[in-house]
Order: structure tokens, then sequence, then C-alpha cells
């Protein structure tokens, strides 16, 4: 018994120049022959009726038939030829036509190899402030060379001579650069076909997809050419909209409020694209204070809908937290602690009784309907953590990134050798893209050991940890700082015998007058500030739930030290 069929055809790489074709069918001749044996013969009708349907089957299937028409092998690359050359007649006739389209064009975006190498010298001698023209630029090109039966020399005179009007000079360098986006498309499609068709074992699927979001992000960003010079109009008028935004929101803040009156009242909120390193050393609640912060922001959001049916924050925002230390449930755990007012060591030995059970369930609820979106990715790159951000911006919208901590995050790409330079890169990474996604990022940060080397372990921007980049990079730098720490670990010791007699001596005397002093304090220093004054904010700090917040005593609420 035979089966025969015709298998349907399929793209075929043919290894020159990466196009596709479409291969011949191919006749497939199955036999399948079943073995001798005693047992197959009229007296086993079960054997009979699986032939017979077999029978039956092979009957059924018949061959798909050869195509009549054969279709183009290829499909040639997206280009306009008559633009470039347009383009390049108009910059000959008048050098003011490249400066309109110069911002964003590149001589890669031209598909005719002779048109790149034109705009190249031609932008080139431009630049060096001399003219342009078919006399100048034909000396830097290879005279041999030929355009069909013309030489170069009569090409570019060509050009020049049917160049109509620089007008339309944009309008064609934004044909040509969208042509080149469609092209790098294509380029960018293709690779994660083939890719994917050879599964080589160094590029998993996951790796495969941040690959590809990764370059699709990077030709969005470098293609974009509404950059460039705004006049200053366009700038006072982005001013005055922001005054009048701060005149709207509660608390006539221009930044978004954080929900600590003193810090407000320094930093006037959390400005738009601003970088706000906030860092401290281990113990001194940097953690606690930015969790805080991120959800009372979470907490206080109110949208308001927009002309064009979008969404945007009146008050408060949508958070996005990179917890890269701790897990989602540690997270929240902490948050419910300091919500509830329920030690979070209690809640996770189950040392709650019934009335906190009810408040836990309760803080819980109204947790689950504020916009705060948990990445627990540990060791993410930039590069990663930017498609991220970008992906929750675009599905749930974004106004504050926080990332905990930038010691553990990774660079992309070659730097990873060297600490230094790859911590440059995370920080260089994160303010721009705070600046392209225009939200506040807060990124937490370590400090160095020389701290604890000091008698005054007061932190300063000299003790940022591993570059100086972080110094650079920071709109506003933040320390975390809680004198109580230190103090605690400073008591003096008694003897058996005074601690049983509740001997104090006039050393532990003056220790316990300085602990009632600084308990349940934390200075916010703040040590660089691009758009306000620096400073020193003392806040309350509940050690049990992990909460920052106003000193109740005004006076101490005015305890700022101005530099």
């Amino acid at each position: 018994m035979s089966l025969s069929a015709t298998s349907p055809t399929r793209p075929v790489d043919n290894g020159d120049n990466g196009h596709k074709m479409d291969a011949w069918p191919i006749r497939v001749h199955c036999v399948l022959t079943l073995p001798p044996s005693p047992v197959m013969s009229d007296d086993c009708p079960h054997l009979t009726r699986i032939e017979n349907t077999m029978n039956d089957a092979a009957r059924k299937i018949e061959p798909i038939p050869a195509r009549a028409e054969k279709s183009p092998l290829f499909r040639e690359a997206p280009s306009n030829i008559e633009a470039e050359q347009a383009l390049l007649g108009a910059i000959l006739v008048n050098n003011d036509a490249f400066y309109r389209v110069s911002d964003f064009l590149k001589e890669e975006h031209f598909q005719e190899p002779l048109h790149r190498k034109i705009y190249e010298v031609g932008g080139d001698i431009i630049r060096m402030g001399k003219t342009a023209n078919p006399v100048t630029i034909k000396t830097f090109l290879p005279a041999d060379a030929k355009v069909g039966e013309m030489t170069v020399a009569q090409y570019l005179a060509r050009l020049a001579t049917e160049a109509v009007t620089i007008i339309n000079a944009e309008d064609y360098g934004r044909a040509i650069y969208d042509l080149a986006l469609r092209r790098s498309l294509i380029s960018i499609g293709e690779d994660m076909v083939n890719i994917a068709y050879d599964a080589p074992l160094d590029m998993p699927p996951s790796t495969q997809i941040e690959d590809a979001e990764r370059r699709l992000f990077e030709l969005a960003e470098t293609g974009r050419y509404d950059g460039g010079f705004q006049s200053f109009n366009d700038a006072v008028s982005l001013a005055v909209d922001m005054a009048g935004a701060a005149y709207q929101r509660d608390g006539g803040l221009s930044g978004i409020s954080t929900g600590i009156s003193s810090l407000d009242a320094r930093m006037g909120g959390l400005q738009h694209s601003d970088l706000i390193v906030l860092a401290g050393r281990p113990g001194m609640g940097k953690t606690s204070l930015a969790t805080n912060i991120a959800f009372n922001i979470a907490q206080a959001y109110e949208g308001e809908v927009q002309a064009d049916g979008s969404m945007k924050a009146k008050n408060g925002g949508v958070v996005g937290f990179y917890s890269l230390e701790m897990s989602s449930e540690q997270l929240a755990t902490r948050i419910i602690s300091e919500q509830t007012e329920i030690s979070s060591s209690k809640i996770r030995r189950g040392e709650i009784t019934e009335a906190d059970f009810e408040k836990l369930v309760g803080c819980s609820q109204m947790m689950q309907k504020i916009p705060f979106y948990i990445d627990q990715t540990g060791g993410i790159s930039i590069a990663q953590l930017s498609a991220r951000a970008r992906r929750l911006k675009r599905q749930r919208g974004l106004d504050l990134l926080v990332i905990d901590y930038i010691q553990l995050m990774t660079g992309s790409g070659k730097s990873s050798d060297n600490r230094v330079q790859e911590i440059t890169q995370i920080t260089t990474g994160l303010k721009a893209l705070g600046k392209e996604l225009n939200v506040p990022i807060i990124a937490l940060s370590q400090l160095s050991r020389q701290v604890e080397s000091r008698e005054d372990k007061r932190p300063q921007l000299s003790d940022l940890r591993e570059s100086g980049s972080i110094e650079q990079d920071a709109d506003v730098v933040l320390f975390v700082y809680r004198e109580e720490y230190y103090t605690k670990n400073s008591e003096p010791r008694r003897t058996p015998d005074e601690e049983a007699a509740d001997i104090k001596t006039p050393e532990y005397l003056a220790w316990e007058e300085k602990m009632l002093k600084v308990k349940g304090t934390a200075d916010v220093i703040i040590a660089k500030q691009r758009h306000g004054p620096t400073g020193t904010v003392q806040l309350a700090f509940q050690a049990e739930f992990t909460r920052f917040e106003d000193l109740a005593d005004n006076s101490y609420a005015q305890f700022v030290h101005d530099e």
C-alpha cells in the first residue's frame, strides 16, 4: 500500500542576497508495507477493517496542483530615487536647502550609494562654510565612476540643472527618511524570521524578543525628526502651562507631590524628567522612603480625560516600581504594614489578632485599586528596563518610575567589564529615559563604606558608590541619614551590678539624653538640586512600620539647615 501527496511550498532562503524564493512542488512517495504475518488473514476482522480504513484514507488524499503562474522571486526594497535626485539638486542649487534637512537626514538614509556620497561630501563642504556645487563636489568623487552612460561630473550637472525649487526640500527629505525607516523595519523583520528559524543556542526566544524590541525602540528613538531647536516663545508657553498646572494641583506644586509636606516645600514636588538619586547606607531607610513616596503618589491618583480621549494625572500619578532587591510580596508587606500600623514582623510570623486581620483585608482591597505596578526582575539591564517602562507608559500610563537600586542593575554591551563605565551607562540611560517619557525617576543608590570610617557619619556627594556619573547625571541627590541608628549602637556599657541597681553614670545619662532627642527622627539631606536650594529636612520615622512622615511638632518641621 502506498501514499502519494505533494508537499506544500514555503519560502526558502537562497543564501545569496537575503531574498525569499518559492520552492517547486515536491512529490513525496511514501510506501507503507505491513510485514507478513500469519495473523493477517480473513479470520482476523480487526486487521481487515484497519487495512480498509487506511486504503480509504489514501484514496481521499489528492495531490496539490502546482501553481499555474510564477510569483516574482523577490520584492524590491522601498525607495524613491526621484526624491533623492530632487533633494540633491536643490542642495546643489541653493545650499540653504541642506540646513532644512540636515537635522534629521543622514547619508545612510539614501538608497543609492552615489547619492549617499554626494550628500556626505556636500554636507562636509557646507559645514566648512564653503559652497557646495557640481564643480566643488566632483573633486571628491571617483572620476572614473559611471552613471549609465554619463560621468559623475555630468550627472552632478544634470542634477543641478533639473532642480526647480528648494521650497519642497524638507518634504523630499522626510520622504527619503520615511522610506529608510521602512527598509530598516524590513531588515529587522527578516532578522527576526531568520533567527527564529535557525534557533541558535546562545539566543533563546526570550533573548530574541528583547533584542527585537530593543532594535525597534532604537529605530523609533533615532528616527524622530521633530527634534532640534524650538523657539523661545514655545518654551515660554510650556513654562506658563506648567505654572497653570501647579495652580490647579492640590498643594500648588509644579511637580508631583510626595505626600510629605516638608519635603515638598523644599523641592516643589517631583519635577517631570528629573533623575532623583536617593542614597544612604544600609539600614537608613532609603527603600522605606522610596516606597512611602511611591505609594502616596499612587494613592492620590486622580485622572482627567484630555481632548484626544487619553487620561492625564491631575493629582498623584501612575507608579512603576522596579524592585531588584526585594520580591513583590515583601514590598507589598511593607506597604501594608505602613498603612495598617501593624508590624511587618508580626505579619510574617502570623502574630496578628482578628481585628488586625480585618484591617489587613480592608487595606489589601484598597491597594488593589491604585495604579501601582511592580517589576521584581533581578539584575535587569538598562535596555530591558527602558523597554518595559515604555511599554507600561503606552499601555497603562506612567507618572513616576522608581528603581531599587542602581548597583543591582547591569549595563547593555561591552561596558560590563568595567563597573565604573557600566554605572555611567546606567545613569546616563536613566536620565535619557526620564526625558523621553517626561516622568521623574527615583533611583536608589548605595554609599561607599568610607562613611563608616569618618567621625561625622553624615553622607556627602563624594560618598556615592562606584561612579562620579551618579552625581553628574542626577538633577536631585537626596541622602537619608538617621542619627538614631548610630547613637543606639554607641550605648555605654554598664556592669551587671549597675544594670541591676539601675545606676546611670554621667556618660550614660548624656547618651540617654541624646538618644531621646534623635529617637524617631530622620534627616533627608538635599545635597544637590538643580531647581532649588539645598539643605536638610527632618522627618519622623517609625521603624516598626517603616514609615516616614512629617513631624507632628511644627518646630521640628522648621528644622532645616540652609546651605
